[in-house]
Formats: C-alpha cells, structure tokens, sequence
C-alpha cells in the first residue's frame, strides 16, 4: 500500500484549493440570493379593468378580460404569454390564454386582454349557484394567472374578491 507509506503532506496535497473552491461557491450563492432578492420582491397587483363579449362556439361563453397589471418594484417586469384561471363561488368557471407579449415598467403599469372560455357546463352549474347567492347578492372570485417568460421567468399573481349581484343586475331578477 504505497498511499500509506507517503507521507501527509503529499496525501493532503490535492485538497489545497479546496478553500478557494467553497470561498467561490459561497460568494456566486449569495450574489444569486441577492438577485433572487431584487426580482419580484413585491407581487403584482392585478385588478379586472374591463369585460367585453365575444362570439362563443356551441353552449360555451366567450369574454376578453382586460387586466390591468401594476409593478410597485424597481425592475421592469418582461412576458411573453399569459394564462388566467377564474375560480366562482369556490368551483373553476372559466380559463384563458394569450401569447400577448409586452412589459410592465419599473413603478407602472399596462393593460393585458386575455380570452376567457365558460365552458357550458360551468355557466350551467353557476347558474343554480347563483340562485343560491342571491340571499346574500355577493359572489366570491378567485383569479389566478401568469405572466409567463422574460428575464425574471414567469410571474405569477392572485387577485381575489366578492362580486355583487346587484350590480350585474343578477338580484333584482
């Protein structure tokens, strides 16, 4: 066993850079932690600005969405497709995409039109649940969606709240 017989020194000798090497790896972890840090440190706010109809195919209910997203951050936000999922009086009511590209300027904002489809069996299980509302006239919502690319990567948001029946004109039918 030649190893044994080698001194210590020369059996330790291929561990010396070993310091530089985990003084390295500590550095470049904790600059990539302070850029984790710098992107999306704050969520975006996103807020429905606006519904419009569209032609539907069959049973189904067509809308386009237009989001208006702000970034209370320092970096501008890049994205190169969207997805929304909306979530009704607790069930899944309806989805969208769009390949809609753009950016969300440091400190600003910008309007995003999405598709969204109600699939017929949606609107029709939404319907008695609606009946069921309307002792209350509110209806919890949920949307959720991305802002998929960029150099951040995707971000996601969650935007949520309470719709009135009353002023969709739901409750005085």
């Amino acid at each position: 066993m030649p190893f044994l017989r080698a001194p210590l020194s020369g059996r330790l000798s291929h561990l010396r850079g070993l310091p530089a090497i985990v003084a390295l790896l500590m550095i470049v972890t904790l600059t990539l932690n302070g850029c984790a840090g710098l992107f999306g440190a704050d969520p975006l706010r996103v807020s429905v600005a606006g519904i419009e109809p569209l032609d539907g195919q069959g049973l189904e209910m067509r809308f386009n969405v237009k989001l208006r997203v702000q970034n209370p951050n320092d970096s501008t936000v890049s994205f190169s497709g969207v997805s929304l999922d909306l979530e009704v009086n607790g069930e899944s009511f309806a989805s969208g995409v769009s390949d809609q590209g753009g950016t969300v300027p440091r400190f600003g904002e910008t309007v995003v039109t999405v598709p969204l489809t109600v699939p017929a069996f949606a609107a029709v299980r939404q319907a008695f649940a609606f009946a069921g509302a309307a002792d209350s006239g509110q209806v919890p919502y949920i949307l959720r969606g991305k802002l998929a690319g960029g150099l951040t990567g995707t971000t996601r948001f969650i935007s949520q709240g309470t719709l009135s029946l009353a002023s969709l004109g739901a409750a005085s039918r």
